[in-house]
């Protein structure tokens, strides 16, 4: 990781590309070098929670003060507090939770959809910015997933031109999924620059933040109750 983080960003950076970055509290914390280069490339950093746990069986009490915990650290240590949310090892209670300590702009604890959509079922209306598992390095790491470069590039590309030519009659959304233990590797970096290359070749396609989609989705298509 302590290498891969800098290829990736010398990936997106030479190629003046935004990001979004999902930030554990703790980690960002620890690594303040990582986090002023993040901030200078003006990526986004939305937070990932507090502690790298499964929070399935974790007690709501505790959920509850990780979330404040994630947010007063986060905030201590970039400067400004967090607008975008996506935990991942959520429990049942998780949205609710998010939902009541508000102050996010978007959620995407969500697998759900190829584009944002309101959610109200918590009692007030949250944006979901899904994200992908399947266009995701993570399948570098599991059963049946990823062996090489050539594979994870295959399917980015095949992702990418479905979606582009669906967008030819309605608005779609790609999300990436990287890791700096991943997608960091350099061979698999290697097959990353290829995609960026080949997606920032094509016209009309919006390579952006998730905290830029969600603004533009609010402002676009407000909650209408």
């Amino acid at each position: 990781s302590r290498a891969g983080f800098w290829r990736l960003y010398r990936a997106f950076t030479s190629r003046d590309l935004p990001v979004t970055v999902y930030g554990v509290a703790m980690a960002l914390e620890r690594n303040p070098p990582a986090v002023a280069a993040m901030l200078a490339a003006d990526w986004e950093i939305a937070t990932h929670g507090y502690r790298w746990i499964d929070y399935q069986y974790v007690a709501e009490a505790v959920e509850r003060e990780h979330i404040a915990k994630a947010i007063e650290v986060h905030t201590r240590v970039t400067g400004s507090r967090p607008l975008g949310w996506y935990q991942g090892r959520c429990s049942p209670n998780t949205r609710r939770l998010v939902a009541e300590e508000g102050g996010f702009l978007y959620n995407a604890d969500s697998y759900a959809d190829d584009l944002p959509y309101w959610d109200a079922s918590c009692g007030k209306p949250q944006l979901i910015v899904p994200y992908a598992f399947d266009s995701n390095d993570m399948r570098f790491a599991t059963p049946q997933g990823f062996n090489s470069g050539d594979q994870f590039f295959t399917y980015l590309k095949d992702s990418f031109d479905v979606l582009y030519r669906e967008g030819e009659a309605r608005p779609r959304m790609m999300s990436v999924g990287l890791h700096c233990r991943l997608a960091g590797r350099p061979g698999r970096t290697a097959a990353l620059e290829r995609f960026l290359d080949y997606a920032m070749a094509h016209e009309r396609v919006w390579i952006t933040r998730r905290i830029d989609i969600a603004r533009h989705w609010t402002a676009t298509h407000p909650f209408a109750g």
